[in-house]
Protein backbone atom coordinates (compact mmCIF):
# COMPACT_ATOMS: atom_id res chain seq x y z
CA UNK A 1 0.00 0.00 0.00
CA UNK A 2 1.19 3.63 -1.30
CA UNK A 3 2.50 5.50 1.70
CA UNK A 4 1.06 8.47 0.16
CA UNK A 5 -3.03 9.27 0.78
CA UNK A 6 -3.03 11.83 -2.10
CA UNK A 7 -1.38 12.23 -5.01
CA UNK A 8 -1.50 14.56 -8.26
CA UNK A 9 0.10 13.85 -11.73
CA UNK A 10 0.34 16.40 -14.81
CA UNK A 11 -2.50 17.95 -13.51
CA UNK A 12 -3.60 21.27 -16.30
CA UNK A 13 -6.71 23.49 -15.25
CA UNK A 14 -7.53 26.23 -17.65
CA UNK A 15 -10.28 29.15 -17.47
CA UNK A 16 -11.62 31.41 -20.04
CA UNK A 17 -7.73 33.65 -21.50
CA UNK A 18 -5.45 32.18 -18.52
CA UNK A 19 -3.99 28.76 -17.94
CA UNK A 20 -4.59 28.01 -13.62
CA UNK A 21 -2.59 24.65 -13.16
CA UNK A 22 0.02 23.76 -15.93
CA UNK A 23 0.93 20.11 -14.86
CA UNK A 24 1.29 20.36 -10.90
CA UNK A 25 3.01 17.36 -9.62
CA UNK A 26 2.19 16.67 -5.52
CA UNK A 27 2.25 13.70 -3.12
CA UNK A 28 1.02 14.07 0.30
CA UNK A 29 2.32 11.61 2.90
CA UNK A 30 -0.30 9.76 5.02
CA UNK A 31 -0.75 11.47 8.52
CA UNK A 32 1.40 14.26 7.74
CA UNK A 33 0.66 18.13 7.95
CA UNK A 34 1.21 19.21 4.31
CA UNK A 35 1.59 23.18 3.58
CA UNK A 36 1.12 24.45 0.13
CA UNK A 37 2.50 27.96 -0.38
CA UNK A 38 2.27 30.36 -3.42
CA UNK A 39 1.77 34.02 -4.38
CA UNK A 40 -1.91 35.05 -5.17
CA UNK A 41 -3.03 33.48 -8.37
CA UNK A 42 -0.32 30.72 -8.15
CA UNK A 43 -2.73 28.04 -8.15
CA UNK A 44 -3.37 26.85 -4.75
CA UNK A 45 -6.83 27.15 -4.40
CA UNK A 46 -7.44 26.14 -7.66
CA UNK A 47 -5.69 22.93 -6.98
CA UNK A 48 -7.63 22.30 -4.10
CA UNK A 49 -10.90 22.71 -5.65
CA UNK A 50 -9.89 19.57 -8.27
CA UNK A 51 -8.91 17.65 -5.74
CA UNK A 52 -12.82 18.03 -3.63
CA UNK A 53 -14.56 18.30 -6.13
CA UNK A 54 -15.59 21.08 -6.92
CA UNK A 55 -14.05 21.24 -10.35
CA UNK A 56 -15.38 17.86 -11.60
CA UNK A 57 -13.65 14.59 -13.42
CA UNK A 58 -13.60 16.16 -16.89
CA UNK A 59 -13.12 19.60 -16.14
CA UNK A 60 -9.10 19.37 -15.96
CA UNK A 61 -6.55 17.40 -17.95
CA UNK A 62 -4.19 14.39 -15.50
CA UNK A 63 -4.81 12.54 -12.88
CA UNK A 64 -5.54 13.04 -8.66
CA UNK A 65 -4.96 9.66 -6.60
CA UNK A 66 -6.91 9.61 -3.22
CA UNK A 67 -6.03 6.58 -0.91
CA UNK A 68 -4.63 4.50 -4.11
CA UNK A 69 -7.07 5.15 -6.35
CA UNK A 70 -7.93 7.83 -9.26
CA UNK A 71 -10.62 9.79 -8.52
CA UNK A 72 -13.53 10.73 -10.89
CA UNK A 73 -15.55 13.04 -8.05
CA UNK A 74 -18.63 15.30 -10.09
CA UNK A 75 -18.89 17.20 -6.69
CA UNK A 76 -17.87 18.20 -3.22
CA UNK A 77 -20.52 15.44 -2.04
CA UNK A 78 -18.36 12.36 -3.98
CA UNK A 79 -15.09 13.39 -1.87
CA UNK A 80 -16.85 13.99 1.16
CA UNK A 81 -18.38 9.92 1.09
CA UNK A 82 -14.66 8.92 0.54
CA UNK A 83 -12.98 10.62 3.68
CA UNK A 84 -11.96 14.62 1.95
CA UNK A 85 -13.06 17.48 3.46
CA UNK A 86 -12.28 21.20 2.55
CA UNK A 87 -12.45 24.10 4.40
CA UNK A 88 -12.61 27.50 2.25
CA UNK A 89 -11.05 30.77 3.37
CA UNK A 90 -14.60 32.29 3.27
CA UNK A 91 -16.63 30.11 5.78
CA UNK A 92 -19.75 27.85 4.38
CA UNK A 93 -21.93 28.10 7.43
CA UNK A 94 -25.45 28.90 7.75
CA UNK A 95 -25.62 31.73 10.18
CA UNK A 96 -29.29 31.33 11.14
CA UNK A 97 -29.01 27.91 12.08
CA UNK A 98 -27.85 26.16 15.35
CA UNK A 99 -24.15 24.82 15.86
CA UNK A 100 -25.55 20.96 15.33
CA UNK A 101 -27.62 21.63 12.58
CA UNK A 102 -24.51 22.79 10.96
CA UNK A 103 -22.29 19.95 11.74
CA UNK A 104 -24.88 17.60 10.15
CA UNK A 105 -26.12 19.90 7.66
CA UNK A 106 -26.79 17.18 4.37
CA UNK A 107 -25.92 13.91 5.98
CA UNK A 108 -28.80 13.58 8.85
CA UNK A 109 -30.39 10.26 8.73
CA UNK A 110 -34.28 9.94 9.25
CA UNK A 111 -35.86 7.51 10.38
CA UNK A 112 -39.69 7.04 9.01
CA UNK A 113 -38.72 10.32 7.06
CA UNK A 114 -38.57 11.56 10.71
CA UNK A 115 -35.06 13.35 12.02
CA UNK A 116 -34.42 12.60 15.26
CA UNK A 117 -32.67 16.02 16.55
CA UNK A 118 -32.13 14.90 20.27
CA UNK A 119 -29.53 12.20 18.58
CA UNK A 120 -28.05 14.64 16.40
CA UNK A 121 -27.78 17.55 19.56
CA UNK A 122 -26.62 14.28 21.67
CA UNK A 123 -23.74 13.43 18.45
CA UNK A 124 -22.57 16.90 17.42
CA UNK A 125 -21.25 17.21 21.40
CA UNK A 126 -18.44 14.85 20.58
CA UNK A 127 -17.22 16.47 18.07
CA UNK A 128 -17.26 20.17 19.74
CA UNK A 129 -15.37 18.54 22.29
CA UNK A 130 -12.83 17.00 19.75
CA UNK A 131 -11.78 20.81 18.61
CA UNK A 132 -12.31 22.11 21.84
CA UNK A 133 -15.57 24.22 21.52
CA UNK A 134 -17.53 24.74 24.71
CA UNK A 135 -20.55 26.30 23.13
CA UNK A 136 -24.01 24.66 23.64
CA UNK A 137 -24.78 22.85 20.03
CA UNK A 138 -28.15 25.21 20.35
CA UNK A 139 -26.33 28.20 19.80
CA UNK A 140 -26.77 29.92 16.82
CA UNK A 141 -23.94 29.90 14.47
CA UNK A 142 -24.46 33.87 13.83
CA UNK A 143 -23.76 34.65 17.61
CA UNK A 144 -20.29 33.38 16.97
CA UNK A 145 -17.25 35.23 16.21
CA UNK A 146 -14.98 33.86 13.31
CA UNK A 147 -12.80 31.44 15.68
CA UNK A 148 -15.47 29.74 16.93
CA UNK A 149 -16.85 29.43 13.56
CA UNK A 150 -13.72 28.04 11.95
CA UNK A 151 -14.53 25.46 14.72
CA UNK A 152 -17.37 24.62 13.60
CA UNK A 153 -16.29 24.04 9.77
CA UNK A 154 -14.10 21.95 11.21
CA UNK A 155 -16.24 19.41 13.33
CA UNK A 156 -18.44 19.48 10.58
CA UNK A 157 -15.90 17.68 8.72
CA UNK A 158 -14.82 15.27 11.34
CA UNK A 159 -18.21 14.47 11.60
CA UNK A 160 -18.16 12.92 8.04
CA UNK A 161 -15.03 10.82 8.95
CA UNK A 162 -12.36 12.67 7.38
CA UNK A 163 -9.22 11.23 6.65
CA UNK A 164 -7.54 14.20 4.90
CA UNK A 165 -8.46 17.74 5.79
CA UNK A 166 -7.90 20.80 3.68
CA UNK A 167 -7.66 24.18 4.76
CA UNK A 168 -7.75 27.45 3.12
CA UNK A 169 -5.80 30.24 4.67
CA UNK A 170 -7.25 28.66 8.37
CA UNK A 171 -6.01 31.74 10.22
CA UNK A 172 -6.29 34.42 8.34
CA UNK A 173 -9.17 36.07 10.06
CA UNK A 174 -8.42 34.88 13.28
CA UNK A 175 -6.61 36.75 16.44
CA UNK A 176 -2.76 35.64 17.84
CA UNK A 177 -4.51 33.41 20.54
CA UNK A 178 -7.19 32.03 18.29
CA UNK A 179 -4.95 31.03 15.62
CA UNK A 180 -2.82 29.51 18.18
CA UNK A 181 -5.28 27.23 19.23
CA UNK A 182 -6.23 25.98 15.71
CA UNK A 183 -2.61 25.53 14.78
CA UNK A 184 -2.60 23.41 18.66
CA UNK A 185 -5.57 21.16 16.75
CA UNK A 186 -4.21 20.40 13.44
CA UNK A 187 -1.17 19.06 15.52
CA UNK A 188 -3.91 17.04 17.47
CA UNK A 189 -5.52 16.13 14.41
CA UNK A 190 -1.93 14.58 13.16
CA UNK A 191 -1.60 12.79 16.11
CA UNK A 192 -4.93 11.42 15.61
CA UNK A 193 -4.13 10.17 12.18
CA UNK A 194 -5.59 12.91 10.56
CA UNK A 195 -3.70 13.75 7.02
CA UNK A 196 -3.85 18.08 6.62
CA UNK A 197 -3.01 20.02 3.61
CA UNK A 198 -3.14 23.49 4.71
CA UNK A 199 -2.95 26.66 2.27
CA UNK A 200 -1.25 29.67 4.05
CA UNK A 201 0.49 33.08 3.62
CA UNK A 202 1.88 33.07 7.36
CA UNK A 203 4.88 31.77 7.17
CA UNK A 204 6.38 31.36 10.41
CA UNK A 205 2.86 28.95 11.09
CA UNK A 206 3.74 27.28 8.29
CA UNK A 207 6.94 26.11 9.70
CA UNK A 208 5.84 25.80 13.46
CA UNK A 209 3.13 23.17 12.33
CA UNK A 210 3.74 21.65 8.85
CA UNK A 211 6.40 18.69 8.05
CA UNK A 212 6.49 19.46 4.00
CA UNK A 213 6.31 22.10 2.12
CA UNK A 214 4.94 22.43 -1.85
CA UNK A 215 4.83 25.92 -3.65
CA UNK A 216 3.75 26.63 -6.45
CA UNK A 217 3.97 29.78 -9.23
CA UNK A 218 2.34 30.77 -11.83
CA UNK A 219 0.48 27.16 -11.94
CA UNK A 220 3.29 25.33 -11.87
CA UNK A 221 4.98 23.13 -9.37
CA UNK A 222 8.47 24.28 -8.19
CA UNK A 223 9.84 22.84 -4.98
CA UNK A 224 8.87 20.85 -2.47
CA UNK A 225 10.86 20.89 0.97
CA UNK A 226 11.14 18.46 3.99
CA UNK A 227 11.10 21.26 6.87
CA UNK A 228 12.96 19.83 9.39
CA UNK A 229 15.43 17.76 7.09
CA UNK A 230 16.24 20.68 4.77
CA UNK A 231 15.95 23.48 7.27
CA UNK A 232 13.65 24.95 5.68
CA UNK A 233 13.60 29.01 6.32
CA UNK A 234 10.97 32.14 5.29
CA UNK A 235 13.52 33.52 3.15
CA UNK A 236 13.80 30.15 0.98
CA UNK A 237 9.75 29.40 0.57
CA UNK A 238 9.48 33.43 -0.14
CA UNK A 239 12.60 32.77 -2.99
CA UNK A 240 10.71 30.12 -4.68
CA UNK A 241 7.46 31.84 -4.35
CA UNK A 242 8.41 34.87 -6.14
CA UNK A 243 11.20 33.92 -8.20
CA UNK A 244 13.68 36.43 -6.41
CA UNK A 245 14.82 37.25 -3.11
CA UNK A 246 12.76 39.76 -1.25
CA UNK A 247 15.40 41.78 1.36
CA UNK A 248 12.78 44.03 2.14
CA UNK A 249 9.26 42.88 3.11
CA UNK A 250 8.69 46.60 4.14
CA UNK A 251 10.37 49.40 1.66
CA UNK A 252 12.27 51.58 3.66
CA UNK A 253 11.36 55.08 3.57
CA UNK A 254 12.58 58.65 5.54
CA UNK A 255 9.36 59.85 7.59
CA UNK A 256 8.86 63.55 7.93
CA UNK A 257 5.29 64.23 8.99
CA UNK A 258 3.49 67.60 8.92
CA UNK A 259 0.82 69.47 10.09
CA UNK A 260 -2.19 68.05 11.37
CA UNK A 261 -5.17 66.72 8.29
CA UNK A 262 -7.28 65.05 10.59
CA UNK A 263 -8.36 65.32 14.12
CA UNK A 264 -11.06 63.37 15.82
CA UNK A 265 -12.41 64.29 19.66
CA UNK A 266 -14.06 62.42 22.03
CA UNK A 267 -15.62 60.04 19.06
CA UNK A 268 -18.48 57.60 20.86
CA UNK A 269 -19.92 54.92 18.79
CA UNK A 270 -23.31 52.91 19.61
CA UNK A 271 -23.94 49.60 18.86
CA UNK A 272 -26.17 49.22 15.23
CA UNK A 273 -28.88 46.92 17.13
CA UNK A 274 -28.61 47.44 20.83
CA UNK A 275 -28.49 51.34 20.95
CA UNK A 276 -27.54 51.45 24.23
CA UNK A 277 -23.93 49.54 23.86
CA UNK A 278 -21.21 51.71 22.93
CA UNK A 279 -18.78 50.09 20.43
CA UNK A 280 -16.12 52.79 20.72
CA UNK A 281 -16.06 55.33 23.88
CA UNK A 282 -14.89 58.90 24.06
CA UNK A 283 -11.91 58.16 21.73
CA UNK A 284 -9.98 61.02 20.47
CA UNK A 285 -6.75 60.66 17.96
CA UNK A 286 -5.15 62.72 14.95
CA UNK A 287 -3.11 62.39 11.85
CA UNK A 288 -0.47 64.19 9.93
CA UNK A 289 0.33 65.18 6.99
CA UNK A 290 2.80 62.08 5.41
CA UNK A 291 2.28 60.03 8.14
CA UNK A 292 1.42 56.41 8.40
CA UNK A 293 -0.76 55.55 11.22
CA UNK A 294 -1.72 52.26 12.57
CA UNK A 295 -4.45 51.01 14.94
CA UNK A 296 -3.72 47.72 16.40
CA UNK A 297 -5.25 45.34 19.51
CA UNK A 298 -7.01 42.41 19.75
CA UNK A 299 -10.48 41.25 17.55
CA UNK A 300 -13.53 42.92 19.14
CA UNK A 301 -11.11 46.18 19.97
CA UNK A 302 -13.42 48.44 18.15
CA UNK A 303 -11.13 49.58 15.50
CA UNK A 304 -13.15 48.84 12.18
CA UNK A 305 -16.06 50.10 13.77
CA UNK A 306 -14.66 53.67 14.42
CA UNK A 307 -12.94 54.02 10.77
CA UNK A 308 -16.27 52.75 9.32
CA UNK A 309 -17.93 55.71 11.72
CA UNK A 310 -15.70 57.95 10.81
CA UNK A 311 -16.11 57.49 7.08
CA UNK A 312 -19.47 58.81 6.85
CA UNK A 313 -21.30 56.92 9.65
CA UNK A 314 -21.04 53.94 7.65
CA UNK A 315 -21.12 51.66 11.32
CA UNK A 316 -22.95 52.46 14.16
CA UNK A 317 -26.90 53.49 15.10
CA UNK A 318 -25.11 56.62 16.43
CA UNK A 319 -21.90 58.68 16.58
CA UNK A 320 -20.99 61.09 19.02
CA UNK A 321 -18.21 63.53 19.02
CA UNK A 322 -16.17 65.75 16.34
CA UNK A 323 -13.95 65.22 13.68
CA UNK A 324 -11.80 68.17 12.04
CA UNK A 325 -10.12 68.05 8.53
CA UNK A 326 -7.12 70.89 8.37
CA UNK A 327 -8.50 72.42 11.02
CA UNK A 328 -11.65 72.72 10.34
CA UNK A 329 -14.89 71.13 11.43
CA UNK A 330 -16.59 68.38 9.17
CA UNK A 331 -19.72 66.87 9.11
CA UNK A 332 -19.92 62.95 7.49
CA UNK A 333 -22.86 61.98 7.63
CA UNK A 334 -22.84 60.11 4.36
CA UNK A 335 -19.81 58.13 2.25
CA UNK A 336 -20.53 60.81 -0.26
CA UNK A 337 -19.77 63.32 1.83
CA UNK A 338 -16.54 61.38 3.55
CA UNK A 339 -15.26 60.93 -0.52
CA UNK A 340 -15.65 65.08 -0.83
CA UNK A 341 -14.41 65.50 2.29
CA UNK A 342 -10.90 63.97 0.91
CA UNK A 343 -11.47 60.51 2.16
CA UNK A 344 -10.56 57.22 0.96
CA UNK A 345 -11.76 54.14 2.90
CA UNK A 346 -10.82 50.35 1.67
CA UNK A 347 -12.95 47.48 3.78
CA UNK A 348 -11.18 44.44 5.32
CA UNK A 349 -14.09 42.57 3.58
CA UNK A 350 -13.17 42.70 0.26
CA UNK A 351 -15.57 40.64 -1.13
CA UNK A 352 -18.91 41.81 0.39
CA UNK A 353 -18.36 45.70 0.83
CA UNK A 354 -15.15 46.40 -1.19
CA UNK A 355 -15.98 45.62 -4.72
CA UNK A 356 -18.68 44.09 -6.83
CA UNK A 357 -18.52 40.55 -7.65
CA UNK A 358 -20.18 39.98 -10.39
CA UNK A 359 -18.70 42.95 -13.22
CA UNK A 360 -15.42 43.89 -14.38
CA UNK A 361 -12.56 44.95 -13.10
CA UNK A 362 -13.07 48.45 -15.18
CA UNK A 363 -16.93 49.25 -13.81
CA UNK A 364 -15.32 48.21 -10.03
CA UNK A 365 -11.98 50.70 -10.38
CA UNK A 366 -13.79 53.34 -11.82
CA UNK A 367 -17.27 53.21 -9.83
CA UNK A 368 -15.86 56.15 -7.07
CA UNK A 369 -14.77 58.55 -9.84
CA UNK A 370 -17.53 58.74 -12.14
CA UNK A 371 -17.71 62.74 -11.99
CA UNK A 372 -14.08 62.75 -13.47
CA UNK A 373 -14.95 60.33 -16.45
CA UNK A 374 -18.07 62.02 -17.29
CA UNK A 375 -19.68 64.70 -19.43
CA UNK A 376 -23.56 65.96 -18.51
CA UNK A 377 -23.50 62.80 -16.34
CA UNK A 378 -22.61 60.18 -19.51
CA UNK A 379 -19.69 58.51 -18.71
CA UNK A 380 -16.75 58.75 -21.72
CA UNK A 381 -15.92 54.85 -22.01
CA UNK A 382 -12.76 55.70 -23.78
CA UNK A 383 -11.13 57.21 -21.05
CA UNK A 384 -12.76 54.79 -18.27
CA UNK A 385 -10.87 51.99 -20.21
CA UNK A 386 -7.53 54.09 -20.26
CA UNK A 387 -7.75 54.89 -16.56
CA UNK A 388 -8.54 51.39 -15.58
CA UNK A 389 -5.66 49.69 -17.64
CA UNK A 390 -3.28 52.66 -16.11
CA UNK A 391 -4.18 51.02 -12.80
CA UNK A 392 -4.14 47.68 -14.79
CA UNK A 393 -0.61 48.73 -15.31
CA UNK A 394 0.52 50.43 -12.13
CA UNK A 395 -0.52 48.10 -9.61
CA UNK A 396 0.47 44.61 -11.88
CA UNK A 397 -3.16 43.53 -11.46
CA UNK A 398 -2.81 39.42 -13.05
CA UNK A 399 -5.67 39.12 -15.41
CA UNK A 400 -6.33 38.76 -18.76
CA UNK A 401 -8.31 41.84 -19.74
CA UNK A 402 -9.92 44.71 -17.88
CA UNK A 403 -13.01 43.29 -18.84
CA UNK A 404 -12.72 40.06 -16.48
CA UNK A 405 -15.13 39.93 -13.91
CA UNK A 406 -13.77 40.63 -10.46
CA UNK A 407 -15.53 36.99 -9.13
CA UNK A 408 -12.51 35.43 -11.21
CA UNK A 409 -9.36 36.89 -9.85
CA UNK A 410 -7.42 35.60 -7.35
CA UNK A 411 -7.69 37.30 -3.94
CA UNK A 412 -4.66 39.47 -3.88
CA UNK A 413 -5.33 40.47 -7.39
CA UNK A 414 -9.21 41.63 -6.05
CA UNK A 415 -7.41 43.75 -3.49
CA UNK A 416 -5.46 45.49 -6.10
CA UNK A 417 -8.40 46.44 -7.39
CA UNK A 418 -10.38 47.80 -4.60
CA UNK A 419 -7.20 49.68 -3.94
CA UNK A 420 -7.17 51.06 -7.78
CA UNK A 421 -10.41 52.37 -7.19
CA UNK A 422 -9.53 54.56 -4.23
CA UNK A 423 -6.45 55.77 -5.83
CA UNK A 424 -8.58 56.64 -8.97
CA UNK A 425 -10.72 58.88 -6.57
CA UNK A 426 -7.51 60.70 -5.36
CA UNK A 427 -8.52 61.59 -1.69
CA UNK A 428 -5.62 62.72 0.75
CA UNK A 429 -6.42 60.61 3.60
CA UNK A 430 -6.26 57.01 2.95
CA UNK A 431 -8.19 54.63 5.67
CA UNK A 432 -6.97 51.05 4.94
CA UNK A 433 -8.51 48.57 6.93
CA UNK A 434 -6.26 44.95 7.09
CA UNK A 435 -4.88 46.03 3.66
CA UNK A 436 -2.69 42.42 3.16
CA UNK A 437 -4.80 40.17 4.99
CA UNK A 438 -5.05 36.84 2.89
CA UNK A 439 -2.87 37.85 0.02
CA UNK A 440 1.23 36.66 0.05
CA UNK A 441 4.52 37.95 0.44
CA UNK A 442 4.99 39.54 -2.83
CA UNK A 443 1.83 41.33 -3.24
CA UNK A 444 2.09 42.49 0.16
CA UNK A 445 5.59 44.11 -0.80
CA UNK A 446 3.49 46.06 -3.44
CA UNK A 447 0.90 47.30 -1.14
CA UNK A 448 3.35 48.66 1.11
CA UNK A 449 5.16 50.23 -1.51
CA UNK A 450 1.77 51.55 -2.94
CA UNK A 451 1.34 53.09 0.65
CA UNK A 452 4.75 54.70 1.41
CA UNK A 453 4.32 56.26 -2.32
CA UNK A 454 1.20 57.71 -1.11
CA UNK A 455 2.76 59.31 2.04
CA UNK A 456 6.60 60.74 -0.23
CA UNK A 457 3.14 62.64 -2.31
CA UNK A 458 1.69 64.32 0.55
CA UNK A 459 -1.24 61.70 1.71
CA UNK A 460 -1.99 60.42 4.89
CA UNK A 461 -2.92 56.86 5.82
CA UNK A 462 -4.80 55.04 8.48
CA UNK A 463 -3.87 51.43 8.55
CA UNK A 464 -6.07 49.09 10.83
CA UNK A 465 -3.78 45.65 11.22
CA UNK A 466 -4.10 42.71 13.32
CA UNK A 467 -0.34 42.22 12.16
CA UNK A 468 2.08 43.57 14.58
CA UNK A 469 5.19 43.18 12.58
CA UNK A 470 3.13 44.94 9.49
CA UNK A 471 2.31 47.72 11.79
CA UNK A 472 5.88 47.65 13.66
CA UNK A 473 7.09 47.87 10.01
CA UNK A 474 5.09 50.52 8.45
CA UNK A 475 3.89 53.05 11.30
CA UNK A 476 5.14 56.22 12.21
CA UNK A 477 2.75 56.03 15.24
CA UNK A 478 0.81 53.30 16.52
CA UNK A 479 -2.51 53.72 18.53
CA UNK A 480 -3.64 50.75 20.39
CA UNK A 481 -6.84 49.85 21.22
CA UNK A 482 -9.12 47.60 23.18
CA UNK A 483 -12.74 47.46 24.37
CA UNK A 484 -13.59 50.35 22.22
CA UNK A 485 -10.88 52.74 24.34
CA UNK A 486 -7.60 53.65 23.15
CA UNK A 487 -5.27 52.13 25.53
CA UNK A 488 -2.06 54.17 24.78
CA UNK A 489 0.22 55.49 22.00
CA UNK A 490 3.91 54.34 20.24
CA UNK A 491 6.29 55.72 18.24
CA UNK A 492 7.90 53.99 16.08
CA UNK A 493 10.90 53.91 17.96
CA UNK A 494 9.44 53.18 20.89
CA UNK A 495 6.79 50.44 19.84
CA UNK A 496 7.21 46.53 20.16
CA UNK A 497 5.02 43.38 19.51
CA UNK A 498 5.21 43.15 23.51
CA UNK A 499 4.49 46.96 24.08
CA UNK A 500 1.83 46.90 21.77
CA UNK A 501 0.24 43.27 23.67
CA UNK A 502 0.81 44.75 27.23
CA UNK A 503 -0.97 48.18 26.51
CA UNK A 504 -3.74 46.54 25.03
CA UNK A 505 -4.10 44.25 27.79
CA UNK A 506 -2.72 45.76 30.64
CA UNK A 507 -3.25 49.26 29.33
Amino acid sequence: MSEYILEIENLTKDFPGVRALDKVYLRVKKGEIHSLCGENGAGKSTLMSVISGVYPKGSYEGKVFFKGRETSYHSVKDSEKEGLAIIHQELALSPYLSIYENIFLGHMKTRLGIIRWDHYIKESQKYLDRVGLKENPDTIVSKLGVGKQQLVEIARALSKQVELLILDEPTSSLNDDESAKLLDLILEFKRQGITSVMISHKLNEVLQVADTVTILRDGKSISTWDVKRDNLTEELIIKDMVGRDLTHRFPERTSVPGDTVLEVKNWTVYHPEYHSIKVVDNVSFYLRKGEILAFCGPMGAGRTELMMSIYGGSYGSKSEGEVYINGKKAVLNSTKSAINAGLGYISEDRKNLGLILIQDVKTNISSSSLDKISVFGIVNGQKEIEEAEKYRDELRIKTPSIHQLTRNLSGGNQQKVVVSRTLMANPDIFIVDEPTRGIDVGAKSEIYGILNDLVKQGKSVIMVSSELPEALGMADRIYVMNEGKIKGVLSHEEATQEKIMSMALVG
